[in-house]
């Protein structure tokens, strides 16, 4: 066993709501997972709880072996855990570049003193930091982009910087929160051969929560679905696919 990300009886409330319930689930390092389920079933409270920005009411949170409840987002990110929102969270007002520099300031390693003085190390860590960016932007060909502002590029393209915004941080674990919202179907399928070239070209553990089952289905080794805040199911695609509670918890009755 090579376990990355384990989670244990994993529950949360908001005030008097029960929004997940014994949550369990193990990530093995170098997979792709996906975590499913319809509208409202908690998924990206489990991404929240994992990425530092809600604690746990119940259970244990484990990276490597590590217990990372009470962790605040930046020091998870520290961890080498990188993350996409549902929602695209790029900074509009800075230009593409900056948005990936920014993604790196806890690596950054100089004070404000460093900064007023522009001292060696301030200057050689800008430096290092437009480096990685430039690098970044030209393997994802980006590069004449890197000066407009997120806000005037089309969505596909939005959705390309928030991942490599995520890539800067050299992660291990790259999550991605339903990275096929609001694409068009020509563009669901770029998304899947992007997904599946950085996960071998950067040998990353993925784990994504997806509507698109076109996306989960193709790319993932292994599935886990939830419902109202509970576990329904696991498996591979075919066992997924064929599973009746998964399909009633979706559909009422019919395939996925």
């Amino acid at each position: 066993m090579n376990e990355y990300l384990t989670i244990k009886a994993l529950s949360h409330r908001f005030g008097g709501l029960q929004a997940l319930t014994d949550i369990n689930l193990t990530l093995e390092r170098g997979e792709i997972q996906g975590l499913i389920g319809p509208n409202g079933a908690g998924k990206t409270t489990v991404f929240n709880l994992v990425s530092g920005f809600y604690i746990p009411s119940e259970g244990e949170i484990l990276v490597n072996g590590r217990r990372i409840n009470g962790l605040k987002p930046h020091e998870i990110a520290a961890m080498k855990i990188g993350r996409t929102f549902q929602n695209i969270r790029l900074w509009n007002e800075m230009t593409v570049i900056d948005n990936i520099r920014i993604s790196q300031h806890y690596q950054l390693g100089y004070n404000a003193a460093d900064v007023f003085f522009h001292t060696g190390r301030y200057k050689e860590r800008e430096a290092k930091i437009t480096a990685r960016a430039e690098e970044l932007l030209e393997t994802f060909k980006l590069s004449s982009m890197a000066y407009e502002y997120p806000k005037n590029l089309s969505y596909g393209i939005q959705r390309r910087v928030e991942i490599v915004r995520a890539l800067a941080l050299e992660p291990e674990l790259l999550m991605l929160d339903e990275p096929a919202a609001g694409l068009s179907t020509s563009d669901v399928g770029d998304l899947i051969e992007y997904i599946r070239w950085i996960h071998e070209k950067f040998h990353l553990t993925v784990w994504m929560i997806e509507h698109q089952m076109e996306v989960i289905m193709t790319l993932c080794h292994n599935i886990k679905v939830i419902d109202f805040g509970r576990e329904i199911a696991q498996g591979n695609p075919e066992e997924i696919r064929n599973n009746p509670e998964v399909i009633k918890a979706y559909l009422g009755d019919g395939t996925i």
